[in-house]
């Protein structure tokens, strides 16, 4: 599949190492204007409701993603993919692995924040079905930028209702 001429990357997503740090931290500082430091991951990562996801390609770190997990609900912390890496699919497969990770019955929806000037994730995680639901206003403690809280809600697949719905006939009947 090509994407704006680039080739889509099959990536590894896998739960994030210690090892990783160097690399994330290299991509945390070429994507944002106010990064995230070394510490801020680890007191993040140290909570028990707290995971990092890692993509990988060709044994390198091309993207991550930092999510808390809450009972009825996935917030996603920090986003960013390789800036070389970007438009080739690394992280529509991270933002797939995580709806995954929902359903109807527990976490049905994923959460987050973009800044109002960040155009291309705003564009991007749009792309993915998400859908601004409100404006947080002074949002960040670095600026007196806004930003827009993005949702995504799980929907059941089409076999899942038919499913569901049999099931509850014959339990029913």
């Amino acid at each position: 599949m090509l994407t704006q001429g680039k080739t889509e990357l099959c990536v590894h997503i896998r739960w994030m190492i210690r090892r990783d740090m160097p690399e994330v931290l290299g991509i945390e500082t070429s994507s944002f204007e106010f990064p995230w430091c070394e510490d801020d991951f680890i007191r993040c990562l140290r909570q028990r409701n707290c995971i990092g996801m890692v993509a990988e390609y060709d044994e390198r770190v091309v993207g991550f993603m930092i999510y808390e997990l809450h009972k009825n609900r996935l917030h996603v912390l920090n986003f960013a993919v390789r800036p070389e890496f970007r438009r080739r699919g690394v992280g529509h497969a991270m933002v797939r692995k995580l709806i995954g990770k929902l359903s109807q019955q527990r976490r049905n929806r994923i959460l987050l924040e973009i800044r109002e000037t960040n155009l291309d994730a705003q564009l991007f995680f749009r792309d993915a079905g998400f859908r601004a639901i409100s404006v947080l206003r002074d949002f960040y403690d670095d600026t007196t930028e806004d930003a827009y809280l993005m949702q995504y809600r799980y929907s059941p697949a089409d076999a899942e209702v038919e499913f569901a719905e049999s099931h509850v006939t014959r339990m029913a009947g």
